[in-house]
């Protein structure tokens, strides 16, 4: 019996992650309203200012945080390096640890 609970308990939060995956963007490379697709420094400066434009779309339904008229992997790796410079990716908690350590 335990071992059935085991398997059941597995089978659920399989599912559970499969349903959080993000699915296809329908509009990679497809032009917005201004006849361009977001590139890698366009998705550079998404992920520097997602802070504030968060908090902006908490508000105003007309605001994204994300571009989805982009060119893929490119757009992807500039807001993920985005990310990373306004966030202190994990540099700065090493950083931290080791300035405590010192004496």
């Amino acid at each position: 019996m335990k071992k059935l609970s085991a398997y059941f308990l597995l089978v659920i939060l399989m599912l559970s992650l499969a349903a959080c995956a993000a699915g296809p963007n329908e509009l990679k490379n497809v032009a917005a309203g201004e006849k361009k697709v977001a590139g890698f420094w366009q998705g550079l400066w998404h992920g520097i200012i997602t802070p504030v434009t968060f908090i902006i779309s908490l508000f105003n339904k007309n605001v994204n945080i994300y571009e989805v008229h982009n060119n893929g992997g490119w757009y992807n790796l500039g807001f993920i390096l985005g990310l990373i410079i306004i966030f202190g990716g994990s540099s700065g908690s090493a950083g931290r640890m080791t300035g405590s350590r010192s004496r």
